[in-house]
C-alpha cells in the first residue's frame, strides 16, 4: 500500500461550522442516496483522488484501496464536526475525484460549491462496528473501483478483529463478561471485549433519570466517547471510566483504532 500523505486544507472564514454538539445520531447511516452500484474509480480511469472531511472518512477510504487520500480537518481537532475552518485554497476539493464526509458535517456541500469541484460527494457511515465497517469498506471499494484492494483489508481486518476479541476475553475479570454501560459511539468496543452492555447514553446530553437508572444496572465499566466526553458518567456507581477513541490519527490506519481500544480495555480489566 502506498504511503498516505495527510493534507489538511482549510477554508474561507464563511464556511465556518456552528453545529451543536448534541447531533442527530445519523451516523451509522449507510450510503449517500446516490447510485453507488457501479464503481467509477478516477477521472480518465486513474487511481481516484479522495478528499475525506476527517481521519475517520478518510481511513475508510484508505481500508477501500484509496491511494490518494487528504484529509481536510486534523486529526488534532478534539470534535471534528466542531472544527471551525480557516482561510486557505481548495485546491485539493477541486482536484478530487470524491470528497468523503457523514451526516453531521453539513459544510461538506459548502466546501465542494466553494472549489468549484465536480467530485463526487458520497456519504459515509460512521460507524466502527466490525460487521458495518466491512459493508462500507467493500461499497468504497466498489466506487472506487479497488474491489481487491477492499476485499484483502476486510481480510485482514477479519483475522486481526478475531484476535483482539480472544485477548481480550481472555482478560475478563474472574472469566466473566463484565457488565458495561457505554456512550452510543462506543458501543463497538464493548462488542468488541464480549462485554455485557447493560445500557447505553448519548450523543445527547444525559439526564438525571437516565443516570440513575444506567446505575441500577451495576456496571462494572462505562465505555466512554473520547471525543463527546463530558467527564465522569456515573461517578458514584463505583463503574471504572474507559475513554475510547473512534478516530484514527494522521496515517489513517483503521485497524489501529481497534489495537489501541482493546490495549485501553485490557488494562482495565486487569488492573
Amino acid at each position: 500500500m502506498a504511503r498516505i500523505r495527510v493534507r489538511t486544507t482549510r477554508f474561507p472564514s464563511a464556511l465556518a461550522l456552528t453545529l451543536s454538539t448534541a447531533l442527530v445520531l445519523t451516523a451509522t447511516a449507510c450510503g449517500s442516496g446516490e447510485d453507488d452500484s457501479a464503481g467509477t474509480g478516477g477521472k480518465d480511469g486513474d487511481a481516484p483522488v479522495v478528499v475525506a472531511t476527517t481521519t475517520w472518512e478518510g481511513a475508510f477510504a484508505e481500508a477501500a484501496g484509496a491511494e490518494d487520500v487528504k484529509v481536510v480537518v486534523p486529526s488534532s481537532a478534539q470534535h471534528a464536526p466542531d472544527y471551525d475552518p480557516r482561510p486557505s485554497d481548495l485546491a485539493a476539493v477541486a482536484e478530487a475525484d470524491f470528497v468523503l464526509y457523514a451526516p453531521f458535517e453539513p459544510y461538506a456541500e459548502k466546501i465542494k460549491e466553494a472549489a468549484g469541484s465536480d467530485a463526487r460527494l458520497v456519504e459515509v457511515g460512521l460507524d466502527n462496528d466490525a460487521g458495518k465497517v466491512s459493508e462500507e469498506v467493500t461499497r468504497l471499494g466498489k466506487l472506487f473501483g479497488t474491489e481487491d484492494a477492499a476485499a484483502k483489508w476486510n481480510a485482514a481486518f477479519k483475522s486481526e478483529y478475531a484476535t483482539l476479541r480472544k485477548k481480550l476475553k481472555a482478560a475478563w475479570p474472574g472469566g466473566e463478561a463484565p457488565a458495561v454501560v457505554a456512550q452510543v459511539f462506543s458501543v463497538w468496543s464493548a462488542k468488541m471485549a464480549g462485554a455485557r452492555v447493560t445500557g447505553t447514553y448519548g450523543p445527547e446530553a444525559v439526564t438525571a433519570a437516565q443516570l440513575s437508572g444506567l446505575a441500577e444496572k451495576k456496571p462494572a465499566y462505562v465505555f466512554d466517547n473520547a471525543h463527546m466526553t463530558t467527564g465522569e458518567v456515573l461517578p458514584d456507581a463505583g463503574a471504572e471510566q474507559v475513554e475510547i477513541v473512534n478516530y484514527p490519527g494522521e496515517d489513517l490506519d483503521l485497524l489501529a483504532v481497534y489495537r489501541d481500544a482493546a490495549k485501553t480495555i485490557e488494562k482495565a480489566m486487569t488492573a
